[in-house]
């Protein structure tokens, strides 16, 4: 009971609306078609509200009570969410994964294994994320995540357990008419610092770990899209992910660049990561095994 309504009051009435009958809303939950009566009264005497119009052969719905047909579906729906949940946790599931995903992994993979996981747990809540560089670890460290995807700069805390999931190759690359990519020849430390590096940033901490900083010029940022989109049009230069840039470097709207006497600051490690004392449910596992799997077998292109 919720109030004055009960949820089987609801399924009478989302099932007569489904049917298009009382009697048909009767054979449906198995009732005679005098109890479905009774239960529309009762509904409509408690809410003091016209659900159905009487006058012709078969009664219809009001406006309201199209309206209130609406709510009770969602209602219904919610229902059965609250009593799923509590099933699987008492089946030894957790109520909800809750993931946070640092923007420089692969999307691809994560995308099937979210698919693989709703088909394998259709009733598991899971919500996602997209944080920020360090948002991931902060969302771990807050409790608002159980498992995060990310970069752990400069190297994972000890104080969480973490997986190593991939390395991302990245390559400097400019536009083609950027002034670094006109000098048409290798490039020396003093050619980079004049001109505009665009790296990622963390926004809380702004002077936290920093990668493979070469210019005087830094333009911060915590959205990759936007950092691609000021790379497109010529604002400066990066590092980016190989799996990011390989269509735009076919089309030639990046170039590649030679830095000579400039160390390559090797791969980017992707870690799967969760506090130590929080250990991931059933589910999470699950998801992280999948996503493993797809990474070390499948290509990790977005």
């Amino acid at each position: 009971m919720i109030g004055s309504l009960s949820l089987d009051q609801l399924r009478v009435l989302v099932a007569i609306a489904d049917t298009g009958s009382f009697s048909a809303a009767g054979r449906r939950l198995a009732r005679a078609q005098s109890a479905i009566s009774q239960a529309v009264a009762g509904l409509e005497a408690a809410q003091g509200v016209l659900l159905f119009d009487r006058s012709g052969h078969r009664p219809r719905l009001t406006e309201v009570g199209r309206l209130l047909v609406d709510q009770a579906q969602m209602v219904l729906a919610s229902a059965a969410r609250f009593e799923a949940v509590a099933a699987n946790t008492r089946s030894g599931l957790e109520p909800e994964l809750a993931l946070a995903i640092d923007p420089l992994a692969p999307s691809a993979p994560l995308i099937e294994s979210l698919r693989a996981l709703r088909a394998s747990y259709p009733d598991l809540p899971v919500s996602f994320s997209t944080e920020g560089l360090g948002g991931a670890e902060r969302k771990l460290r807050e409790g608002s995540a159980a498992l995060a995807i990310c970069l752990l700069l400069p190297t994972p805390p000890d104080d969480l357990s973490t997986l190593s999931l991939l390395g991302l190759k990245l390559a400097p690359v400019a536009a083609p008419f950027h002034p670094l990519a006109a000098l048409g020849r290798a490039l020396t430390r003093a050619d980079l610092e004049p001109h505009v590096q665009l790296v990622l940033s963390d926004p809380v901490n702004p002077t936290g770990p920093s990668y493979g900083l070469a210019s005087a010029r830094l333009w911060r940022f915590v959205d990759l899209q936007r950092r691609l989109d000021m790379l497109l049009a010529g604002f400066g230069w990066c590092r980016m992910p190989e799996h990011l840039i390989a269509r735009p470097l076919m089309e030639g709207k990046l170039v590649q660049l030679d830095l000579i006497d400039e160390p390559d600051p090797g791969d980017l490690i992707i870690y799967a990561a969760r506090m130590r004392h929080r250990p991931l449910g059933p589910a999470g596992q699950w998801f992280l095994n999948d996503l493993r799997a797809r990474l070390v077998n499948g290509p990790s292109s977005t």
